[in-house]
């Protein structure tokens, strides 16, 4: 067994000593979905001619599904498992499976974190008078040298671990939520201004004349409809509930139900914060008399916030260039179980900095999540499959592991064909990208079953009661321990006192954050300008982030001391 105070337990189960409480997930969930890229998904709608109907609409029934694949289907394997993807596949298909697979899904990620360090770049170079970056390459050696110094202190968080990365979200989750929705409070008087017969914001029928008018006006192609949007919110985040890449992070819960805490990310970063950013997006496009598709987030977020902006998207990077660099680590570390897990992390970061240099990453991001989803999805259901389907139909789990085979030829076969058969379906035009999904799923997991029985699923093996006695027995340890340390929580349930600095710095948090909204109720009321808004904003944001970390380390002392 390794030992559990140095790893990230890169191939054993997680120790019910290294479980993690539920408000770590809630952060984590909430900081990785509130970020910088939302900043382009929002405009994106936009620039698409949605509707305000759909996008409402379709919305809310796409990020219903994407936490119900969490809390269902994602969760539930990596509590039972307490291993990370990469360790259960391994032990479904096989070390030269698992190698193929890890290195797909480590570039993927990869690309995926370059994306949210170029989002951060972009508002770092606003201070330095740096042009925006919005093509496929980058124009100037200085926007080079920001994206490269960004990276740097993504990779140093993320090379701290789970733990390192759930501690920064918590600290900065709460605050970009707020920004988001104080942008968007900001910038709605000046599209009302702009707007025939509102002039100010009176009521709901204001506000749905506006967003029509400006925002989501429709009349686009009329390709892009509410199902669109619903699968679009549906797959964005595919690889890590359906692909089953957050077993990494879920495998640290103490119960499957952390899984449905996904809602604070899907419906506050990916329903209320798209919404916001197409506001604020469609009211700078007015404002600077251009089109959407010219404006990186920096500058949507700089028009609306000022100084705070510029903060507001390279924190929402950073929050999920963090978590998703440390899956890229994990990736690549089981390709080789000596490497070391932080050594690895920072290469892997090093790379995703110099993916990040290219501004392409970022402005083809809605197709990038949509094929990196429909790629990783097939492992997903040979996962699934094996895990909950197998033992329903009489198929052994984990019977290429008890066969002795290096590979797993008819999950790699399901793999291949099932992308294969996605490829025709979307190159004959029969389906759009985003619908894919549900049949290519379906197909793999067919192809999986049929050719499992046929390879050596369906005969018993002497070593999987033996497994399945064993992981029974870990389970119960596990659980008893839970007991008690519930049991001994709610024994000492005061704890260790509150000092008197973790009372003042909960309190100056707390109060930063009503400042700051209030100021976005105000600019919204018309009792305040714009520009006054702007100016002070970043007064208690930065009071904010001191008082939050404060508050933050306070309750981890009293927590420890607590255990």
């Amino acid at each position: 067994m390794q030992d559990a105070r140095d790893t990230e337990f890169a191939r054993e189960p997680v120790t019910p000593q290294r479980l993690q409480p539920a408000r770590h997930f809630a952060a984590n969930y909430a900081g990785e979905h509130v970020a910088g890229t939302e900043f382009v998904i929002g405009a994106m709608f936009v620039a698409w001619g949605v509707s305000t109907a759909d996008i409402l609409w379709g919305l809310l029934w796409g990020n219903l599904l994407a936490v119900l694949s969490w809390g269902l289907v994602c969760a539930p394997i990596a509590v039972q498992t307490r291993l990370t993807l990469y360790a259960y596949l391994e032990r479904i298909a096989g070390p030269a499976t698992i190698r193929v697979y890890s290195v797909v899904n480590g570039v993927l990620f990869c690309v995926l974190a370059g994306t949210m360090i170029t989002v951060s770049a972009s508002a770092v170079r606003i201070p330095f008078g740096i042009a925006p970056e919005v093509g496929w390459y980058p124009g100037s050696a200085a926007f080079v040298a920001l994206v490269l110094a960004v990276g740097a202190v993504v990779v140093w968080i993320a090379a701290r671990g789970f733990r390192g990365v759930a501690r920064f979200a918590e600290v900065c989750a709460p605050w970009m939520v707020l920004m988001f929705v104080v942008g968007a409070l900001a910038m709605l008087p000046e599209l009302a201004e702009r707007t025939e017969g509102v002039g100010r914001i009176r009521g709901l029928e204001d506000l749905r004349r506006i967003a029509d008018r400006w925002i989501w006006a429709g009349g686009g192609d009329g390709a892009l409809g509410a199902w669109h949007v619903a699968a679009f919110a549906w797959i964005c985040n595919l690889a890590m509930h359906g692909g089953l890449s957050d077993m990494s992070v879920l495998r640290f819960a103490r119960r499957s139900s952390y899984g449905f805490l996904s809602v604070l990310g899907m419906f506050i970063g990916h329903y209320l914060a798209w919404l916001c950013a197409g506001v604020m997006g469609a009211a700078a496009a007015v404002t600077l008399a251009t089109g959407i598709q010219a404006l990186d987030p920096g500058a949507v977020a700089y028009q609306a916030l000022g100084a705070s902006g510029i903060v507001a998207v390279i924190v929402a990077g950073w929050t999920t260039a963090n978590p998703t660099i440390y899956r890229a680590g994990l990736a690549f570390q089981s390709l080789n179980p000596r490497w070391d897990r932080t050594r690895v992390t920072v290469v892997t970061g090093a790379a995703t900095s110099v993916i990040a240099c290219f501004p392409f990453v970022f402005s083809r991001l809605m197709d990038f999540v949509g094929i990196m989803g429909l790629t990783l999805a097939p492992i997903g259901a040979v996962i699934v499959a094996e895990h909950w389907l197998f033992p329903r139909i009489g198929l052994t789990r984990y019977w290429s592991h008890y066969a002795g085979q290096r590979a797993n030829v008819p999950a790699l076969v399901a793999w291949a064909s099932s992308l294969a058969f996605a490829a025709v379906l979307f190159a004959g035009g029969a389906l759009h990208l985003f619908f894919l999904l549900v049949p290519t799923w379906l197909f793999a997991t067919l192809v999986y079953v049929l050719l499992a029985a046929r390879a050596g699923a369906r005969p018993p093996y002497a070593a999987a009661q033996r497994h399945e006695d064993a992981e029974h027995a870990r389970r119960e340890r596990e659980h008893a321990y839970l007991r008690a340390a519930h049991a001994e929580r709610n024994g000492h349930a005061e704890g260790s006192p509150r000092t008197m600095r973790h009372r003042i710095a909960r309190a100056v948090a707390l109060l930063s954050l009503a400042v700051c909204a209030a100021g976005g109720v105000a600019v919204f009321a018309g009792a305040l300008e714009l520009a006054t808004l702007r100016a002070w904003l970043i007064a208690p944001t930065l009071l904010h982030f001191v008082a939050a970390a404060v508050w933050m380390l306070e309750k981890e002392h009293r927590e420890a001391a607590r255990a």
